[in-house]
């Protein structure tokens, strides 16, 4: 994934070492994005309040997360954790999945949660974001907590994908391949590699 722009030079950029992987409220590719996640190296999940709750309904429990990642929780109203991003910690911020709010919400300039937040502060310090939307196509087939189902994402979601897409330092993607694909071209322009087992 290339920036919109060419990232700004920042004192300390070099200790920039990590990603930042904010989880939604989406259940859709949610567990194929978090196996991604674990194949980076040096990767952080920032949950909103909304990831939690659907991490609980797909049976994926915060203990398990907790032995691959770092976890940094949405408990304060001021998003404080968005901080470590003026500290160089952070190279790229990744949403995957992105429900339809939050992909509205980061269009829109609205950072009222963990991940809008650190959406926006990436973008206004030049630190590529990522962002796997997950109304992209006029059906959408997906995997609900007990069943398939099929979406028909309405005009409005599809326009805040493309709005999205005009965001300065943002990389929209449609699929867990693209997601990877974009992945794997953000580590070889960092000159990391993905984990192996």
């Amino acid at each position: 994934m290339e920036p919109a722009l060419p990232e700004p030079a920042l004192a300390g950029a070099a200790a920039r070492s990590r990603f930042a992987w904010c989880l939604t409220g989406s259940g859709h590719g949610l567990t194929e994005a978090l196996a991604l996640a674990e194949r980076l190296p040096d990767t952080d999940l920032f949950l909103s309040a909304a990831a939690e709750e659907v991490l609980g309904i797909y049976n994926i429990p915060l203990e398990g997360l907790r032995q691959r990642f770092r976890l940094v929780r949405d408990k304060t109203a001021s998003a404080v954790p968005v901080g470590q991003l003026y500290t160089d910690v952070y190279h790229t911020v990744v949403i995957a999945p992105a429900t339809s709010n939050t992909v509205a919400k980061c269009a829109f300039g609205i950072s009222d949660t963990l991940p809008t937040n650190m959406f926006a502060q990436a973008g206004k310090l030049g630190i590529p974001g990522l962002v796997f939307a997950c109304d992209t196509e006029p059906v959408v087939v997906t995997r609900a907590p007990h069943d398939w189902v099929t979406l028909r994402p309405r005009r409005i979601e599809l326009d805040n994908v493309e709005r999205l897409r005009g965001i300065d330092f943002c990389d929209v993607v449609e699929s867990i391949e693209r997601l990877e694909q974009a992945l794997d071209a953000r580590l070889k322009a960092l000159s990391m590699s993905w984990r192996t087992a």
